[in-house]
């Protein structure tokens, strides 16, 4: 077996590199979370060239981020993934609350116990797994893809610069991490998804602004024996003098993380706190936990970092005096564009967050399916919702860093373990992820005008799955599990009493000129590539035939004209209330409920609306007329 002919190339000889080509449509900069999930939605395009550049030899492995979001689940579930980070990921079912003893403070006790999250929030859990796992699914899912993209390791960025025309107007320079020499590639667009650190974030001349870091945590990921009953439920545990901890249990039944407050950071020697050891952190841990205690078996991941709160200014290349006559190129994600604490377990949720809002906008522009400005709404979506995410990091890692109160030196401050407790509990919904709500400052979110027709679908929130059950085949079923990650609009048309207005809606968007789906899908391309619609039923899946749907209900696609029996469900009548009084739909005029690709509702509106509805797609998809 003979190799390293044209010099050494680190990792496994067997597996063949592909070289990088000279021009990509879209080059994402770093395999994090935020790379890997804006990858992993691009590698469903073949018309699209997706290259995703890592300046590590390899996968991550170990450590880092762990807690997976309720909303990320559902996200996870567009790209077929949620099983699997269900099956292997420790559920957060309850957390507990530790406090010092009111007889004996160098003690902790139980002072409370709650519900994660509340009943009917989502239909996943709370999750804690491994960064490195959930990354490899979403590696795994791009290898798989009509694609088969892979990351290329071993490659880091060295700066870039936008032309001012051409067809592959960013140009940007990589290192071989192994051999030192230099390679330019052009694209299209460029993201950096490159951390806290960004480069991409600086050769735009973007700025992090906010509040330097104050406070010091130590994380340590163990293997250990201790009589703490807790060791196997999320715990916010306040020790009187000793400090504070966050202890995450970990999947597997065995392993456990633990957040460790180190206390605040010498503003005049700010970099002191990297020399903290393992060894130190452990030691903290021992003493907030007596008189339990703790047996350290071995140390699979530790690290200290600092807590500060800080936004970029934007999240793309555009300077604000030029947002009117420029479009963007070159985007920021993630770290890059948000820095906070771990103790809400935010950070990596709302990076991947952020390359789902992005995906679907770079890959319906590159496709020729929307216009290019669609791609300025990204930068004002997501930094309003990263200032949102700081401003609540920053309470809670307040009052997490607080020294309890003592009763008998009240002059001395401090939080209230009952205050803790309830401030987790208010901000449950925030920490599921499902608080996030685009504003109508872009085309893509409407005025709530017809919000009353289905109250339980807030404009601008994510769309809130309910079971139903599927006509054809009476298959329970989520109905928001039905989108993929595939950049499709989805229409759920919610029936009215009698079922006309529906039918007058189908024959709309199959026969009329003004249809959105004769508009805006390209000639060839199947019916529900652009605009999927989905009907639901008032009526039992027993009292309707399939036989008499409309005919965009039943659509023709692929080569063969094969029929997709996929397009019609019915209450699920045997789950407690059916998904017109859990969403509170309007039963006597029906609902149509607008949803974007990356699973937010754009607009609801009448089901007789049909002017309406072309109108507001006609303000961003392309018409193929």
């Amino acid at each position: 077996m003979q190799f390293y002919l044209n010099g050494y190339v680190p990792g496994d000889p067997d597996i063949h590199k592909e070289k990088l080509p000279d021009a990509v449509d879209v080059l994402v900069i770093g395999s994090g979370p935020a790379g890997a999930v804006l990858a992993a939605q691009l590698s469903n395009f073949p018309s699209i060239s997706t290259r995703l550049i890592e300046r590590r030899d390899g996968p991550l492995q170990v450590g880092q981020a762990d807690g997976v979001a309720c909303r990320t689940v559902e996200m996870f579930e567009a790209f077929g993934l949620a099983h699997k980070l269900v099956r292997e990921a420790y559920w957060v079912n309850e957390t507990v609350f530790w406090r010092p003893s009111k007889q004996d403070r160098t003690r902790i006790e139980r002072t409370g116990r709650v519900q994660d999250t509340e009943d009917g929030l989502s239909e996943f859990p709370h999750l804690i797994v491994n960064q490195a796992r959930l990354q490899q699914y979403l590696l795994d899912y791009m290898r798989m893809s009509p694609t088969r993209l892979e990351a290329n390791y071993g490659l880091e960025f060295v700066t870039l610069e936008v032309e001012p025309a051409g067809e592959y107007p960013v140009v940007v320079t990589l290192r071989d991490v192994a051999r030192g020499s230099q390679t330019t590639v052009r694209a299209k667009y460029v993201v950096g998804c490159d951390g806290a650190r960004s480069l991409v974030r600086d050769s735009i001349g973007a700025v992090p602004r906010g509040d330097f870091a104050n406070h010091a945590w130590g994380v340590v990921d163990m293997l250990a024996v201790t009589d703490f009953p807790d060791i196997r439920l999320k715990a916010a545990i306040q020790s009187g003098d000793e400090g504070n901890i966050l202890l995450i249990p970990r999947e597997g039944g065995y392993m456990v993380r633990l957040y460790v407050d180190l206390g605040d950071i010498d503003p005049n020697h700010r970099e002191a706190f990297r020399d903290t050891t393992q060894e130190k952190v452990i030691e903290v841990a021992r003493r907030v936990l007596h008189p339990y205690t703790l047996d350290v078996k071995s140390v699979v991941w530790f690290s200290v970092y600092q807590v500060g709160q800080r936004v970029t200014d934007r999240f793309d290349d555009v300077p604000v005096d030029q947002v009117g006559t420029r479009l963007p190129r070159v985007f920021i994600a993630g770290d890059a564009c948000h820095t906070h604490s771990a103790k809400a377990g935010q950070g990596m949720n709302v990076s991947m967050q952020d390359t789902f809002n992005l995906g679907w906008k770079l890959a319906a522009v590159l496709d020729g399916r929307a216009r290019p400005e669609l791609l300025r709404t990204y930068s004002v979506e997501r930094h309003a919702i990263a200032q949102e995410l700081i401003d609540f990091d920053k309470e809670w890692s307040k009052i997490m860093a607080s020294a309890p109160k003592d009763p008998e030196r009240p002059e001395l401050g401090g939080v209230d373990p009952q205050e803790l407790q309830a401030y987790f509990v208010k901000s449950g919904r925030y920490t599921a992820g499902v608080a996030t709500r685009y504003t109508p400052t872009t085309a893509l979110t409407a005025q709530a005008t017809h919000q009353h027709l289905a109250k339980g679908f807030t404009i601008g929130m994510r769309f809130h799955s309910a079971p139903v059950v599927r006509l054809a085949d009476a298959k329970p079923m989520h109905l928001g599990h039905v989108a993929r990650a595939d950049g499709a609009w989805r229409i759920y048309a919610f029936a009215d009493a009698n079922g006309e207005r529906l039918r007058e809606l189908a024959t709309f968007l199959a026969e009329s000129p003004n249809s959105p789906i004769r508009r805006f899908t390209p000639a060839g391309a199947d019916i529900d590539s652009v605009i999927d619609v989905r009907a639901v039923f008032q009526q039992s899946h027993r009292d309707l035939r399939v036989e008499e749907l409309p005919s965009i209900l039943l659509p023709r696609k692929g080569c063969f004209g094969l029929i997709d029996y996929e397009k019609a469900y019915c209450p699920d009548l045997k789950e407690g209330p059916d998904i017109f009084d859990l969403r509170c739909i309007d039963r006597a005029h029906g609902a149509m409920v607008v949803v974007r690709p990356d699973q937010y509702v754009s607009n609801i509106l009448p089901l007789d609306a049909h002017d309406e509805l072309a109108a507001f797609f006609g303000q961003f998809l392309v018409d193929r007329r």
